[in-house]
C-alpha cells in the first residue's frame, strides 16, 4: 500500500525507536503514468483505484498470479458510473487502467457488494474528494464483514468527513476536507488468530498485548469463539490471553462448534483447523465470499484437511466437519497467508505436517516463522 501511494505522488516517511514505529504521511496532489502492483492484497486493488481516479495520468494496476484471479467487476463498474474512464478489456479483473483525470464527478450510485465489504470502504474512503461526493448503495441480498465498513465510517468521521448511513445498505459521504490526525494503530487481532488457536492446541497460555478495549476489528471476536473449544479467555491492563489447558497435545479434548462467520469471516481458516481436530462435528456458515479471497478458500481448506484424513464438506455458504483422526502429510499454502498458518495449526497436533510455501506469511505477518517458534520456546 505505502509503495501504491508513492506511486500516486504519495510521500511518505517511517522512523523507528524502541517504543514505536512511526509514520508520516504527506499528502499532495496525485499523479498517475504509473504502474500499481497489488500482489496478493485486496486492499490495495479496491482501495488504490478510486484514489487513482483523482489523478492526472494512466495508472495501471495488475497483481500476482492469485490476484488475476480475485473479483475487481464491482470496482471497475462503480468507476464507470462515476464518469471514470476504466479500460479492462472486458476481463472485470486484474489488469486494468484507470484513466485518471484529477477529478471525479461522484453522485449516486448503486453496487453489489456481495463478494467483499472492500468494494464499499476504497470508494467511501476517496469519496470526500469527489466534486459531488457519494451516495453509495448495496443492492445484494448479502454484505460480508460489516464491522470493516463501520471501520472505515469510523476513520472517515475522525478526520471530519460528514459521513452517515441513513438506512441499511446505503451510506451518503459529503465533498469537504479531510483533517490530518495522529493516530496509534491497534494490534491487528486477525493475525492473533493462529497464536492463541495455538493455545487450545498446544496447551498453556498465549498473550496479546495491547487488546484494545473496544474495536471494530472482527478479530476482537476470538474472545468469544474460543471459550467455544473450551479455551479460558481472560483480560487485563496489559491485553488478551487465552489459556488452552494441557491442549490438544496433553489430551485434552475439545468440542465442535456451529458459527455463523459472516462478519469475521477472515477468520474461518484459524477457527475451522481447529474444528478439525474437535471431538464433534462442526459447522461453519456465512462465508460463500471466501471463494473470492487469495484462493478459494473454502475448497482449498476442504482440500487440504481431506488430504490429512479429515472429513471436511464444502456447504453453499460455508464448510461442515465431522470428527476424524489427522495423519502427516504436505499442506498447500495455495499462495494464501491464512491458508499457511491454519496448515500450522493443524501442524501442532498432527505430526508430519509440512506446510508449504510458509513464506506466503509475509503478505501480514513477515516474521511469523520466528514469532512461531518463539511462541512454542524454540
Amino acid at each position: 500500500m505505502r509503495d501504491a501511494l508513492s506511486n500516486l505522488g504519495v510521500a511518505s516517511r517511517e522512523t523507528r525507536d524502541e517504543s514505536a514505529d512511526t509514520l508520516e504521511v504527506s499528502p499532495g496532489p496525485l499523479t498517475g503514468n504509473t504502474t500499481i502492483d497489488c500482489g496478493l492484497a485486496g486492499t490495495v486493488m479496491r482501495f488504490a483505484p478510486p484514489l487513482a481516479a483523482l489523478a492526472t495520468g494512466d495508472v495501471v494496476f495488475d497483481g500476482d498470479e492469485g490476484a488475476r484471479r480475485r473479483p475487481m467487476a464491482t470496482t471497475i463498474d462503480s468507476l464507470r458510473k462515476l464518469g471514470v474512464d476504466v479500460d479492462d478489456d472486458g476481463r472485470g479483473t486484474l489488469p486494468f487502467t484507470v484513466h485518471g483525470t484529477g477529478r471525479v464527478r461522484g453522485g449516486d450510485i448503486t453496487i453489489d457488494a456481495s463478494a467483499s465489504s472492500q468494494f464499499v470502504s476504497g470508494l467511501l474512503l476517496a469519496a470526500p474528494r469527489f466534486d459531488e461526493g457519494l451516495t453509495l448503495r448495496h443492492s445484494g441480498e448479502h454484505l460480508p464483514s460489516m464491522p470493516h465498513i463501520d471501520m472505515t465510517i469510523s476513520c472517515l468521521r475522525a478526520r471530519g468527513v460528514d459521513v452517515n448511513s441513513p438506512e441499511p445498505g446505503v451510506w451518503r459521504v459529503e465533498p469537504g476536507p479531510i483533517s490530518g490526525v495522529d493516530i496509534v494503530i491497534e494490534p491487528d487481532l486477525s493475525n492473533a488468530a493462529p497464536f492463541l488457536c495455538a493455545a487450545v492446541i498446544a496447551g498453556g497460555t498465549v498473550t496479546i498485548p495491547d487488546w484494545p478495549e473496544s474495536t471494530t476489528q472482527v478479530g476482537a471476536d476470538l474472545a468469544t469463539y474460543l471459550p467455544l473449544f473450551g479455551a479460558t479467555v481472560t483480560r487485563d491492563s496489559y491485553g488478551l490471553s487465552v489459556d488452552g489447558g494441557e491442549g490438544v497435545r496433553g489430551g485434552r479434548r475439545i468440542p465442535g462448534v456451529t458459527l455463523d462467520l459472516s462478519t469475521g469471516g477472515e477468520l474461518a481458516p484459524a477457527l475451522v483447523a481447529l474444528a478439525a481436530l474437535a471431538d464433534g462435528p462442526s459447522e461453519f456458515t456465512g462465508i460463500a465470499h471466501l471463494r473470492g479471497h487469495e484462493t478459494d478458500r473454502l475448497a482449498a481448506l476442504v482440500t487440504e484437511i481431506n488430504t490429512l484424513g479429515g472429513r471436511a464438506t464444502e456447504l453453499p455458504d460455508g464448510i461442515r466437519l465431522e470428527p476424524a483422526t489427522l495423519h502427516g502429510g504436505e499442506w498447500h499454502s495455495y499462495h494464501d497467508h491464512r491458508m499457511a498458518t491454519a496448515g500450522a495449526i493443524i501442524g501442532l497436533a498432527v505430526d508430519g505436517v509440512e506446510v508449504e510455501n510458509i513464506a506466503t506469511t509475509t503478505k501480514t505477518l513477515p516474521d511469523f516463522p520466528r514469532m512461531w517458534l518463539e511462541m512454542l520456546g524454540e
